[in-house]
């Protein structure tokens, strides 16, 4: 006996009869969506770059509309139980050709049907306990990082941020501070001592007038003027360089005044000849 057909599993169905697109290319995305959950089905047509996945996406909208108003099912509980692709009326066109001849144009259409069903009960059960599972391991963790900010006191700023703004605080409480302040002509540091401000400043003009340089920045200082000098005096040294081209001159007049010689010589004993 023959198993169950398709066009007969029982569910809510909706139908979209003769539209322009081959069969071929519907059930190619029909093909991603069989047997999945209603909500995942619909998560794929959207994510699928084809014509024919924004109108599956909405025959499948239509069917779970149907499922809901119809049959009073939960939208969340179903899945597609079955979804195929019939081929409908082929409009037949001419196209002109060469030598008198003509070819058959085809515009085939499609008939396409997506039905919905709810899910079994085992499966239902093992859908519930998965969620459940993810709702206290969320619920968990969102304790667990309550707990570690700091429980019921919550603030603006982390508990790494409050430690560092604390050990801003002591270091600038530890740091010693060595500002002057002027009192009644005579200044006194923080500590209380006092300083005379004349005593001061000769220490700092003997201190000014016992600076020397270091031999090694005159020695740096001196280097580059010492090179221009001995540059220049090398240079008044050498004797001028003889130009090239008065010596190309000369060896061309000399090769010139031979060649004439050589003619003269060479007509003179063909004469005596």
């Amino acid at each position: 006996m023959p198993g169950l057909k398709t066009n007969e599993v029982p569910g809510t169905r909706a139908v979209l009869r003769h539209y322009r697109m081959s069969a071929y290319k519907a059930r190619q995305v029909l093909d991603l969506i069989r047997g999945r959950d209603a909500d995942r089905a619909e998560e794929i047509l959207n994510a699928t770059p084809r014509e024919a996945a924004r109108v599956v996406g909405k025959v499948l909208a239509s069917a779970v509309a149907n499922a809901r108003n119809n049959d009073q099912l939960d939208p969340d509980e179903l899945y597609v139980s079955a979804c195929y692709a019939d081929e409908g009326t082929t409009l037949k066109r001419w196209r002109p050709r060469a030598r008198g001849r003509a070819t058959r144009i085809r515009k085939r259409t499609c008939h396409i049907t997506v039905i919905v069903s709810r899910l079994p009960d085992d499966r239902l059960e093992r859908r519930r306990a998965r969620q459940a599972t993810e709702t206290s391991g969320l619920r968990s963790r969102r304790v667990a990082a309550s707990r570690r900010g700091g429980g019921d006191t919550v603030g603006t700023e982390t508990p790494s941020s409050q430690r560092d703004a604390a050990d801003a605080e002591v270091e600038d409480l530890d740091a010693t501070s060595t500002d002057v302040v002027e009192v009644e002509g005579e200044d006194v540091d923080d500590e209380g001592s006092a300083v005379d401000a004349e005593a001061a400043f000769d220490v700092s003009d003997a201190a000014a007038t016992d600076f020397k340089e270091p031999e090694w920045l005159n020695d740096e200082l001196e280097g580059p003027a010492a090179e221009t000098e001995t540059e220049a005096e090398a240079e008044e040294q050498a004797p001028p360089a003889k130009p090239r081209r008065a010596r190309a001159r000369k060896s061309t007049t000399k090769a010139a005044a031979a060649a004439d010689e050589g003619d003269a010589g060479g007509s003179g004993e063909e004469e005596k000849g």
